[in-house]
């Protein structure tokens, strides 16, 4: 029977910052909490651990403030992470659908995994659900917003502190619940987010999702933004409701190197806006995230005046570097010309 583990992970990280901190493993997971729901998102049991840090054994000032948590309590009850995580692992059993609140849990999570060389039995692709996420998209516009916030809103506050791996996870747990009562589940439970911490290896595993409202791509690893750029995977264009190839109105442009925008047409369904997320791994590398999303007029005339701002802003910079390198030169001109009459 399939179970929804909604989980929570408190975490450590240098108390010297991150010049300190090891790169690979910037924050060390502390405590882990969990709740595990029905099939019609009722608790039905629960699950906790305090982990015993092996790399960052002073508290950062933060996390103590915020999770009210001492590291002598950590040293004298928590578990070293392996025996934790194989015993969450277990506790959530082989057909564990998770979820979250916002998209890091999941990552560090297998990040302590590797970290620690524990073998990661996890699905590839390894998709769940966001709350964070699905709370915003159905009631708040797509806004991202706090958890105590929506908790708050929702009039589930009870006795219980925020910041502690087990109350977090308790929490969202009654946010999807109060979701389920509030809408059919089909309508939320489509809306999959996929994990982006062990990418596709090769152009067959890459990853193409379609939503009621949207497409998404999930490239491999690209050596560079460039190589990225050349993949006609990246950069085609084909409409989420009838699947056709379509002609682009404004080719793909970037305003800043990360982020890459296009605007095409279907015959059938109207503007089709595009847009590119370039997302870094270890430098140069990158992988892209591609989501497509029909648009208005507003929305395409929106594209339009993006692209025309970048050029005018680029068109002033040309202007500007040519009047300094026009200064530059008479300067020149005019000390030799002092030099020579000398």
């Amino acid at each position: 029977m399939k179970n929804y583990i909604v989980f929570d992970l408190e975490w450590n990280q240098c108390p010297g910052g991150k010049a300190d901190s090891i790169e690979e493993f910037p924050f060390e997971i502390i405590e882990i909490g969990a709740v595990k729901l029905d099939e019609a998102f009722h608790q039905v049991d629960e699950f906790q651990r305090l982990v015993r840090p092996q790399v960052y054994k002073q508290m950062h000032y933060a996390i103590s403030e915020v999770t009210h948590m001492k590291m002598r309590e950590l040293q004298q009850s928590g578990e070293k992470f392996p025996e934790a995580a194989a015993e969450f692992l277990e506790w959530c059993g082989p057909e564990a659908v998770y979820c979250t609140w916002g998209a890091m849990d999941l990552m560090e999570l297998q990040r302590n995994m590797d970290f620690y060389k524990i073998g990661n039995p996890l699905p590839r692709p390894l998709f769940y659900y966001d709350v964070q996420k699905l709370y915003g998209l159905f009631y708040k516009e797509g806004a991202r917003l706090s958890l105590d916030g929506v908790v708050g809103e929702l009039g589930l506050l009870e006795e219980r502190p925020f910041h502690r791996a087990l109350t977090d996870a308790y929490y969202t747990g009654r946010i999807l619940e109060k979701m389920s009562g509030m809408m059919e589940p089909e309508d939320f439970l489509v809306y999959r987010s996929v994990d982006y911490y062990r990418l596709p290896e090769n152009k067959k595993e890459e990853i193409r999702l379609t939503f009621p409202d949207y497409s998404k791509y999930v490239s491999r690893v690209f050596p560079s933004r460039e190589d990225a750029m050349k993949e006609k995977a990246v950069t085609e264009m084909r409409c989420y409701i009838c699947g056709r190839a379509l002609r682009k109105k404004i080719r793909w442009f970037t305003p800043n190197q990360k982020i890459y925008y296009a605007l095409a047409i279907c015959p059938d369904h109207g503007y089709m806006r595009g847009k590119i997320r370039m997302k870094r791994m270890r430098e140069p590398e990158v992988f892209v995230v591609k989501t497509l999303k029909l648009t208005d007029e507003e929305g395409a005339r929106q594209v339009f005046k993006r692209k025309e701002d970048l050029r005018k802003k680029r068109a002033s910079r040309n202007r500007a570097k040519a009047r300094q390198a026009a200064l530059e030169a008479r300067e020149q001109k005019e000390r030799e010309t002092k030099k020579r009459k000398k």
